[in-house]
């Protein structure tokens, strides 16, 4: 299901607590990474996900959201990736059972919300969630 109004962008900040960062940077001057850091120092757990890098922030980071042991529970999958890859980034978010798949700005693929949102999953996309978590109460 897309979320699009404020509310509901509210309850799912509100909602999850463990995010994978798809697209980690280990670059503090782009996006994966700064807004993945910002996340992190506010409370979320961030799991950082990129092929090339061993950790990031301090954490393990993994090849592909697929790679992410079973046990940690993925609440939000934040893609940082071009929107071509993200309806395959939107499947391994539905094998892992997350609830959430978010795409940062300027991100939107409509397939990826179709495949999310048949699985059951919420789906935002084109909005930064450091951008959004500033708008709480």
């Amino acid at each position: 299901m897309l979320v699009e109004d404020p509310e509901g962008i509210k309850q799912i900040m509100k909602d999850c607590k463990t995010i994978a960062i798809v697209g980690f940077s280990d670059d503090p001057g782009k996006a994966g990474y700064f807004v993945a850091d910002y996340l992190k120092s506010v409370g979320y757990k961030i799991i950082p996900v990129n092929p090339n890098l061993k950790w990031g922030l301090k954490e393990k980071c993994y090849a592909s959201l697929l790679d992410i042991p079973k046990d940690e529970k993925v609440d939000m999958v934040d893609c940082f990736r071009r929107s071509e890859f993200i309806p395959d980034i939107a499947r391994d978010a539905v094998a892992i059972g997350a609830k959430v798949l978010w795409m940062q700005k300027g991100i939107k693929n409509e397939e990826a919300v179709k495949i999310a949102s048949d699985a059951g999953m919420k789906v935002v996309q084109n909005l930064c969630t450091m951008r959004e978590h500033n708008r709480l109460p």
